[in-house]
């Protein structure tokens, strides 16, 4: 696993328009919800992905809101891994908005 540049980090974000860049090294989406309850079990359904890959987000919930923030740690940036996460997250969010 390797530290993306940023060129390509420009390039992955341009296929996650609402994810956005924080302090070089982080990617944050932030994740409305028609109630408190669906942004938990999204919570849910992200952590159990997360675990599976052993590679966790920072997870924030504020009432109908959950802002999720990737990074590598390991490689103190962005790496493919993050990207491959936040496609998930936003193939979860789509699934789960949908019901």
């Amino acid at each position: 696993m390797e530290r993306l540049t940023d060129e390509q980090i420009e390039q992955e974000l341009r296929k996650l328009p609402d994810w956005r860049l924080v302090d070089e090294k982080w990617i944050r989406r932030r994740y409305k919800f028609k109630d408190y309850l669906n942004g938990v079990e999204f919570v849910r359904q992200v952590a159990e992905y997360s675990e599976g890959k052993s590679h966790h987000p920072n997870i924030a919930i504020d009432y109908k809101v959950v802002t999720l923030k990737i990074s590598s740690w390991e490689m103190r940036g962005l790496t493919d891994l993050d990207f491959e996460m936040a496609h998930h997250f936003d193939e979860l969010y789509k699934d789960q908005v949908q019901e």
